[in-house]
């Protein structure tokens, strides 16, 4: 009964964002440029069962053409090692304001993405796809690049 009313639930906020942003106008990559600061919580369930506690934090700047840059920090279990780290990645945004990343962090595996643009590219709200990573981010825009 639980599973029905969480996907009732879902199925609701997904329509609901699906309207607003119709009305909100085409997306494109240029609607996220600029840098975002973003807040991760999440879990990493581990294939015997255990779970390990993510939290962190990134600044990531959006180039309005698909490419982006990110500074993070990400504790898990409370550690936090190596601490800042840099990492480069590519994004596509679709005319619904959905859209994907995927961040590249040097020799670890590239983490992939799914994301909602709202409040007219000032906020993103993301997904990490990855099989046994269950965390989610929401971002705020703190800067705007101009050319």
């Amino acid at each position: 009964m639980k599973s029905r009313i969480s996907l009732l639930l879902l199925t609701f906020a997904l329509a609901a964002s699906s309207t607003l942003m119709a009305h909100a106008g085409a997306c494109s990559n240029s609607t996220i440029q600029g840098t975002y600061a973003f807040t991760i919580h999440g879990q990493i369930l581990n294939p015997d069962g255990s779970t390990l506690l993510v939290d962190g934090l990134a600044k990531t700047t959006f180039d309005g053409k698909g490419n982006l840059t990110q500074l993070d920090a990400v504790a898990i279990n409370g550690n936090v090692a190596p601490g800042w780290a840099s990492n480069t990645g590519t994004y596509a945004v679709n005319p619904d304001c959905t859209g994907t990343f995927t961040v590249t962090n040097g020799s670890q595996a590239p983490v992939h993405l799914q994301m909602i643009i709202a409040q007219s590219g000032n906020t993103i709200h993301d997904m990490v796809t990855d099989p046994g990573v269950a965390t989610t981010a929401e971002a705020e825009r703190v800067h705007v690049i101009r050319h």
